[in-house]
């Protein structure tokens, strides 16, 4: 894949971790946003060393992170509900692990689990949990995995194409993948514009549409099967965003965000993130 004649679309700041500004670039082909400059690999872990970046740590400090391992906790549920709707029990594949409670739920659940997780401090709290770990994708057989799960990951990714095409070799023929990322087009993504949560840069180095993953997955033989909401992420993200564009979290203007992101995304399908189920073609 090439990413060429892509456009300005909108500056945007690092609020949580360096305060620097990057830009955001469309690509018209593939409707994706991509962060510029991308980080180095050498510099791009720096930008993840902060205490509030809630998935690397169990902090339940505030009101806010309180909330978050509340909600958490229901999601937990729902996504072992999901994968076992997708696939009897077999192996299970998370990237991007964190602290390991996705693969502590679904284990509980029968499944046989391996995470991957780059980050050593939310690694280390999920080997206390009792959670195993692969080093990489290149390390791991090729059709060995019945379910591979990327939750709120793929954004991340450096190396987009090699990390697709890794998917399709270690994912079974009948297998699953399942991949959930925030969605660029949707009502609080527009309605709170450069301040909004989820562009995250530069740790989210590309911002997807629905169009993108499709055809993503397509250029590797794979076939996105199913889109799902996830109706949490819009409250979430909307609180992110009142606290980077006003200084503090203004609880009651989020939530009806939230709710109008909602409404909006049931009227649309463009919901604040997306879940999508890909199967091999």
């Amino acid at each position: 894949m090439s990413f060429q004649n892509n456009i300005f679309f909108l500056k945007v700041k690092d609020y949580s971790v360096s305060k620097e500004i990057f830009e955001l670039h469309h690509n018209p082909e593939y409707d994706l946003l991509i962060t510029f400059p991308k980080p180095s690999l050498e510099k791009l872990p720096a930008y993840y060393e902060s205490d509030d970046y809630i998935s690397h740590t169990d902090g339940k400090r505030s009101l806010f992170e309180r909330m978050y391992h509340f909600i958490k906790n229901i999601a937990l549920k729902n996504k072992v509900k999901l994968i076992n709707a997708q696939s009897p029990k077999g192996k299970l594949l998370d990237i991007g692990a964190g602290t390991g409670d996705f693969l502590v739920v679904a284990q509980s659940d029968g499944w046989e689990t391996t995470g991957i997780e780059p980050s050593a401090k939310a690694k280390s709290i999920a080997l206390k949990k009792g959670v195993t770990f692969a080093d990489n994708l290149m390390d791991l057989p090729s059709q060995s995995f019945d379910v591979i799960t990327m939750w709120h990951v793929l954004e991340h990714v450096p190396n987009l194409d090699e990390y697709l095409s890794e998917l399709k070799r270690i994912i079974k023929p009948s297998g699953t993948i399942i991949v959930a990322v925030p969605n660029f087009k949707s009502f609080d993504a527009e309605f709170y514009g450069r301040h909004w949560a989820a562009y995250d840069v530069p740790r989210h180095i590309w911002h997807f549409s629905k169009t993108t993953i499709q055809k993503l997955f397509a250029e590797k033989e794979m076939k996105v099967t199913e889109v799902l909401p996830m109706k949490f992420d819009s409250f979430y993200v909307s609180l992110l965003s009142e606290k980077y564009k006003t200084g503090r979290m203004n609880f009651i203007r989020a939530f009806f965000v939230g709710l109008k992101s909602n409404w909006s995304g049931k009227q649309t399908k463009e919901y604040s993130s997306h879940i999508y189920i890909i199967k091999n073609q």
